[in-house]
């Protein structure tokens, strides 16, 4: 088809501004020079517009328990709601809207999305709805939640919302270090979650999409506190860089063991497990180095362990690995995981073991459907389960294949 049979004639198209482009284009014209404090007045504001009222907007707190309601001028401030068993939560965790009648109308609970990760919700009330009204709210939803990722990094009161409780200085870092914690394309969608959310130290994570290729790490590094998190940091930054530079797993690892022993020296080491996933194909690798086997995930159950060749933790010098394959099934799981969920254990009592955490994952695979559930209420289940107890980070990451393209998101109707 030609293009000038599928595009009318820019004469012929009426570009004049319409109710729903003057909302949404009020936010997005001034958000270029708006203080941060002034982003809850003006969403108040937007939401009155189209009738609304009540506004609050809850960010998920740290440790994935709660959403906590932004204080600003003109939101309506109450209590945290908890993910799990609320309105909120359940609009945060399925990733769509939820309404719940009431006496003056419906509430509305509209989840932030910038992209596909759940930045929290946005609440507010209508007399009633219809589908323009759903249409411009969410769209609406999703400005808002571009806008409080864009100014976050200007202030501290978005990070002050969502503590619930003092963090240390090494968690201060990790978290700074730390990509979205969940991302969802058609083809590919993970999730990761550290505990214990305001101490953690030697664990993190990283990924990233490049084209048809998600890379992605998880680390441990040894020691607790400050020195942790400065390994942690060194060895993110040494992922990071080597990953940028195109080269293969195996150079990765050198790249990062290099750097670790240059600046720590020979008596520390980092745990690490570096995978690469092919999302057009589903084709897997990796590099072990020293960390648990991850475990595949088909069907809602654990299948088998992915056993591989393990070379030493980066920083101790291993040789060249070897890389291990396997081919993903369309839907399938793989959690990456680090000792300290499986090694946890009150004095005089067994671990917690491998064991344990099969059968938690194949109870929590029945129940919950996104990634991103699977990963909070497993990561909560266990720590339930463990008696609370945190002598060790515990880090989980949890990615599932599916298959297909992302074309049609790149065509206009």
């Amino acid at each position: 088809m030609a293009d000038s049979e599928r595009w009318p004639d820019k004469a012929m198209v009426d570009r004049s501004e319409g109710f729903g482009e003057r909302l949404l284009g009020v936010l997005l014209d001034r958000a270029h020079e708006m203080p941060p404090q002034l982003i809850a007045p003006l969403v108040a504001e937007e939401v009155a517009r189209v009738g609304g009222r009540d506004v609050s907007i809850l960010l998920q707190d740290y440790g994935q328990r709660v959403l906590v309601p932004l204080p600003g001028r003109r939101l309506t401030v109450g209590e945290p709601e908890p993910i799990g068993d609320s309105h909120a939560g359940m609009a945060f965790l399925s990733a769509t809207p939820v309404e719940v009648p009431q006496a003056d109308g419906v509430r509305m609970y509209l989840p932030l999305l910038d992209g596909s990760d759940q930045v929290g919700v946005m609440a507010l009330t209508l007399d009633t709805a219809d589908d323009d009204d759903r249409r411009l709210l969410r769209r609406l939803a999703g400005l808002v939640a571009d806008t409080l990722v864009t100014k976050h990094s200007y202030t501290d009161r978005f990070f002050q919302a969502r503590r619930r409780e003092p963090m240390s200085v090494a968690a201060e870092i990790q978290w700074s270090l730390l990509p979205p914690l969940a991302m969802s394309v058609p083809q590919v969608e993970v999730a990761g979650i550290l505990e214990p959310a305001y101490k953690v130290a030697g664990d993190s994570f990283d990924y990233a999409l490049n084209d048809d290729i998600l890379h992605l790490a998880v680390i441990d590094a040894m020691g607790h506190g400050l020195n942790a998190a400065t390994m942690a940091t060194v060895a993110i930054g040494a992922y990071r860089h080597a990953r940028r530079a195109d080269i293969g797993l195996a150079e990765i690892y050198a790249f990062m063991d290099q750097a670790i022993a240059g600046q720590f020296g020979p008596e520390h080491f980092v745990t690490a497990q570096m995978m690469r996933l092919d999302i057009a194909t589903g084709h897997l690798q990796w590099v072990n180095a020293g960390h648990p086997a991850p475990l595949l995930i088909r069907n809602h159950e654990v299948v088998q362990r992915l056993e591989s060749p393990t070379t030493l933790p980066v920083g101790f010098g291993g040789e060249k690995p070897l890389i291990s394959e396997q081919t993903l099934q369309r839907g399938d799981r793989v959690l990456c995981f680090t000792d300290g969920l499986i090694e946890e254990h009150e004095a005089g009592e067994e671990q917690f073991g491998e064991e344990q955490l099969v059968h938690w994952i194949n109870r929590i695979e029945r129940a919950e459907k996104r990634v991103r559930a699977v990963v909070r209420a497993l990561s909560h289940a266990l720590m339930d389960e463990r008696g609370g107890a945190t002598s060790d980070d515990a880090t989980l990451f949890l990615m599932e294949w599916r298959g297909g393209t992302a074309d049609h998101l790149a065509a206009v109707d």
